[in-house]
């Protein structure tokens, strides 16, 4: 009996590695894989989130300058604005809502607070404002698209962000040409 004992605890031995090793395959998984895939997701959904926020802030104060603008060149950028980040952001919606990430519904708190104070100026003094604020911006989305184009893990983002990038850069160089206060 001791032979057959000793056989059956071998099988039942033999019978467990199996399923242990699946076990710590899954494990294994669990916390390697599946975390990087965490943190990547969590930049990629950062990403579309600080995204589509900076482009409402841009289309709200772009119709703020198509319609205050002291300069016809104010007035032009700020339409340009208008249709360049509505239709940008149309497109990351649109990618976004087809992986379950939510986007922004309104521009970041400090955005509104700026385009409110820049709206209550007039003439070459908001003007001058808008300048600045428009290339401030630019210059910190161009950051946000040069990151995810270069890091980014989800490849339609990573696409959408470069491909976007060269009419953010000369988004930029237009502000750059606004006219200054005198």
């Amino acid at each position: 009996m001791t032979q057959r004992r000793l056989f059956t605890l071998a099988l039942a031995t033999a019978a467990l590695f199996p399923v242990a090793g699946v076990a710590f395959a899954q494990t294994a998984a669990a916390d390697h894989p599946m975390s990087a895939s965490s943190s990547e997701s969590a930049a990629d959904t950062n990403f579309v989130k600080m995204a589509s926020a900076a482009g409402l802030a841009e289309v709200s104060l772009g119709k703020i300058g198509a319609e205050k603008g002291q300069s016809d060149a104010v007035k032009t950028f700020g339409q340009t604005m208008v249709d360049d980040h509505t239709k940008a952001g149309d497109e990351l919606k649109s990618i976004a809502s087809g992986k379950s990430i939510p986007t922004a519904t309104a521009p970041m708190p400090a955005d509104v607070k700026a385009a409110s104070a820049i709206e209550k100026k007039d003439g070459a003094a908001f003007d001058a404002a808008f300048k600045t604020k428009m290339v401030a911006d630019h210059e910190k989305v161009i950051k946000l698209f040069t990151q995810e184009s270069t890091s980014g893990k989800d490849a339609d983002l990573k696409a959408f962000a470069t491909k976007t990038l060269p009419t953010l850069k000369h988004h930029l160089e237009m502000a750059k040409a606004l006219p200054s206060a005198k």
